[in-house]
């Protein structure tokens, strides 16, 4: 299942913002300047990520956004589902079922098809933006334990 570019930059705007968690809003500018995200896509991304309940704005001189929830408790996961929807391989697996198969009875991919969507589920639900800010720090670390041969 392929991760959409909006779900992408949703996740990255997200991340900033628990970066930042407890400091006070932060500027959509400064969000799209260290994502790399374009300013006007971003700010229809976080329209609908505050409509979903994952952040939260304020307006005005010092305004900006906000985590709605803490980042120990925001999973990558819940990102997904809201902006991409379900992890399903394919519509048969889907949580709504909306593409019923005739041959669903007797099926020998469908325990594949389960089994693929439970794995993926695993991983980003798994997966809260705390645990990204740590495996940062981790790179940051290891990242300045090289050493820099230069001749």
């Amino acid at each position: 299942m392929p991760i959409s570019q909006k779900c992408q930059y949703a996740l990255r705007a997200l991340y900033e913002l628990a970066k930042n968690d407890g400091r006070g809003p932060v500027k959509i500018a400064q969000i799209a300047r260290k994502q790399n995200i374009p300013l006007r896509f971003l700010e229809i991304i976080l329209n609908e990520l505050k409509h979903v309940g994952f952040i939260r704005a304020v307006r005005g001189k010092g305004g900006g956004c906000f985590l709605a929830r803490s980042p120990r408790e925001l999973t990558v996961g819940e990102v997904i589902r809201a902006i991409d929807g379900s992890f399903a391989p394919v519509g048969c697996v889907n949580d709504d079922k909306t593409a019923p198969c005739p041959l669903q009875q007797n099926c020998v991919f469908l325990p594949l098809w389960e089994k693929a969507q439970n794995a993926l589920a695993q991983v980003y639900d798994g997966t809260t933006f705390l645990n990204l800010i740590e495996t940062e720090s981790q790179l940051a670390r290891n990242y300045e334990s090289c050493i820099d041969y230069v001749i």
